[in-house]
C-alpha cells in the first residue's frame, strides 16, 4: 500500500497551493539524487514529486480525495486510463525543473524536456569520477556502470502495448495545451499551459506497454568506457555527447557529464602544471654535494644534482617532469624542496665525528628575517 500523498509532503489535507508547493520544494531538495546519498533517494524523490503533481492539480486532487490512487488510475470511474500510472523517474525531474529549474544549476545538469507532442531531447546525466594523480599524469581509460533511461525495447518508445495505438487526448483535443481564462477589472486574461492529462503530448494511451507502463523509456544499467586525458585536474569535466538519457518520441539522447576529481597524492603537491616534492638529504650531502635519485609522479626515478652548500628549504628543478598541459603541448616541472635531515640517534663513532666537526666548524650567519618562505621560493622558481 502506497503512502498517503499528504503525508509524503508533510501537509494537512486542507493545505493551500502555496503551502503544498513550499512543502514539495523542501522534501524534493532533501531527496534530490544529486544531493542525497541515500540508497532510496531516487524512489523517494519520485514519490514526493508524484504526490505534488496530484495535489497541485485541482481536478486530480478532487479525484484523489474521493477515490485515492485507484481513482487516478481509472479516471474516477470513467473507464479511461489517465496515464498517471506511467509516472517515472524522468517525469519527476521534469516536474522539479518546471518548478525550480532556475535554482542551483539543476537545469544545466539534467535539462528540461519541454512541452508539445514532438521529439524531446533526453536529459543529461552527471556523475563524479575520482582518479589518482599518477593516472591524471598519464591518462587512463575507466569503465563505469551508469544507470540511465533507455528507449523501451518492447514498445520501441511508443508507450503503447505492441499492436495498439494511442488516442487523441480528450482534455486538450490533441493540441497538448489547455487554456485558462481569468476575468478581472482590467478584462480577460488567458494563460496557456501543458495539458495535465497527457502532459503536453496530445495523446492518451489506453493500453500502456506492460514493460514501461506507458513511460516509453525504462531505467537500465549500462557499461560505459571513459577516456581520461593526461593532465586533467579537478577543475575539468568531460562531456560525452549522446551518452545520457534517451529522448522522447525519437528525440536525441542527452549528454553524460563527468566531473573529474583528482585525489590528493601523499608525495606530490600539484600547483597548476607543476609538482612539488620534498627531498630529505643528509648534512654531508648538503655540505659536499651529491647526485641522488628522485621519484617522479609516473613512478620512474630521475637523477638530480645536489649542489655543495645547498640550504634547507632551497628549491631545485627537474624540467619537464611535472604534469602534462591539458590540450596543449609540453609538461610542467617538478620542484624539489631540499630538507636537510638531522639524525635523532647517533652511534658512538658518528657522535665522535660530529664532535670533531664542531671543533672546527664556523658559526652560521645571522638569519635574514626577510628571507622568503617556502611558497615565495616556489613563486621564484616558477619565474626562473
Amino acid at each position: 500500500m502506497s503512502a498517503d500523498f499528504y503525508s509524503l509532503l508533510g501537509v494537512s489535507r486542507d493545505a493551500g497551493d502555496d503551502e503544498i508547493k513550499k512543502a514539495y520544494r523542501r522534501v524534493a531538495m532533501k531527496y534530490h539524487p544529486d544531493r542525497s546519498d541515500a540508497p532510496d533517494a531516487e524512489e523517494r524523490f519520485k514519490e514526493v514529486t508524484r504526490a505534488y503533481e496530484v495535489l497541485r492539480n485541482p481536478e486530480m486532487r478532487r479525484i484523489y480525495d474521493a477515490h485515492g490512487e485507484a481513482g487516478l488510475r481509472r479516471g474516477a470511474g470513467s473507464g479511461r486510463q489517465q496515464g498517471f500510472s506511467g509516472f517515472d523517474f524522468a517525469d519527476a525531474f521534469e516536474v522539479f525543473m518546471r518548478e525550480f529549474g532556475g535554482m542551483g544549476g539543476f537545469g544545466d545538469i539534467f535539462g528540461g524536456r519541454g512541452g508539445g507532442s514532438g521529439p524531446r531531447r533526453g536529459s543529461d546525466l552527471k556523475l563524479r569520477l575520482e582518479v589518482s594523480l599518477a593516472d591524471a599524469a598519464v591518462g587512463v581509460e575507466r569503465t563505469l556502470k551508469v544507470k540511465l533511461l533507455d528507449t523501451c525495447d518492447r514498445c520501441e518508445g511508443a508507450g503503447s502495448e505492441p499492436g495498439t495505438q494511442p488516442i487523441r487526448c480528450t482534455s486538450c483535443g490533441g493540441s497538448g495545451e489547455v487554456r485558462h481564462v481569468q476575468r478581472s477589472m482590467l478584462g480577460q486574461f488567458m494563460s496557456v499551459q501543458p495539458c495535465p492529462t497527457c502532459k503536453g503530448s496530445g495523446e492518451m494511451i489506453e493500453s500502456p506497454c506492460t514493460k514501461c507502463e506507458g513511460a516509453t523509456r525504462v531505467r537500465v544499467e549500462k557499461t560505459i568506457k571513459i577516456e581520461i586525458p593526461a593532465g586533467i585536474s579537478g577543475n575539468d569535466y568531460l562531456r560525452l555527447s549522446g551518452r545520457g538519457n534517451a529522448g522522447m518520441r525519437g528525440g536525441p539522447r542527452g549528454d553524460l557529464l563527468v566531473a573529474v576529481e583528482v585525489a590528493d597524492d601523499p608525495d606530490f603537491e600539484r600547483v597548476e602544471d607543476d609538482l612539488v616534492y620534498n627531498l630529505a638529504i643528509t648534512f654531508s650531502q648538503a655540505a659536499l654535494g651529491a647526485e641522488v635519485d628522485v621519484p617522479t609522479v609516473t613512478g620512474e626515478s630521475e637523477s638530480l644534482d645536489i649542489p655543495a652548500g645547498v640550504q634547507s628549504g632551497q628549491i631545485l628543478r627537474l624540467r619537464g617532469k611535472g604534469m602534462p598541459r591539458l590540450r596543449r603541448s609540453g609538461k610542467g616541472d617538478q620542484l624539489v624542496r631540499v630538507l636537510v635531515w638531522t639524525p635523532t640517534h647517533l652511534s658512538r663513532e658518528q657522535r665522535q665525528k660530529v664532535e670533531d666537526l664542531a671543533d672546527v666548524e664556523e658559526s652560521p650567519p645571522v638569519p635574514n628575517r626577510r628571507e622568503p618562505g617556502f611558497w615565495e621560493r616556489v613563486k621564484q622558481a616558477f619565474s626562473a
